[in-house]
């Protein structure tokens, strides 16, 4: 089936990218409130979509193709909106840059690989560095209408987490390249 409730879930989180910017444009703090609202049912749907693929046997191949594409202009759109408009500037454009950079290169070998019948499967570090890219995302969404948290504004323990994501990105995006390399060299 074309479209079971997993597709459909991953197809949602595609389509609520463009309400997800707006409401961030409604400005402090409705509209950090309400993008992040939006943006923690997206979060759940990247997990449920898979999960529920794989509990009720309805992994397809349109699932397989949209889900990865979803992730990718989730946290590209994302991270170009909180350079544009929000809260990463300065040094922290590099960690996002590379958080960017990585997704594209591994995008790209990834779809080398496949016309090579050849598949990279995600490593837990790369499960970790999505949890902690989408937390870091979480936080700096809210911004500075986010609470004082413990010992730093929200906006702190955002930047600290995208550092943190984009020091796991060098890691798996070179170990995804150097098993890309091993096969393109053969």
């Amino acid at each position: 089936m074309l479209w079971n409730v997993p597709n459909i879930l991953t197809a949602s989180r595609i389509l609520i990218i463009p309400v997800l910017v707006g409401l961030y444009m409604v400005g402090e703090p409705e509209g950090n409130w309400m993008a992040f609202s939006l943006y923690v049912y997206a979060c759940i749907t990247d997990f449920f979509d898979g999960w529920l693929a794989r509990r009720m046997d309805l992994q397809s191949a349109l699932g397989k193709f949209m889900d990865p594409i979803a992730d990718k202009l989730l946290i590209g759109t994302l991270i170009v909106m909180l350079m544009g408009f929000g809260p990463i500037e300065g040094i922290h454009v590099l960690a996002a840059g590379v958080i960017l950079v990585r997704e594209l290169l591994v995008s790209g070998l990834r779809e080398f690989l496949a016309e090579t019948k050849i598949s990279v499967p995600v490593t837990l570090l790369a499960k970790w560095k999505t949890t902690i890219q989408m937390l870091a995302l979480g936080f700096l969404i809210v911004g500075n209408a986010g609470p004082y948290l413990w010992v730093a504004e929200t906006v702190t323990v955002g930047y600290v987490g995208l550092w943190l994501a984009a020091l796991l990105t060098m890691i798996t995006g070179y170990d995804y390249l150097r098993t890309g390399l091993k096969h393109m060299v053969d």
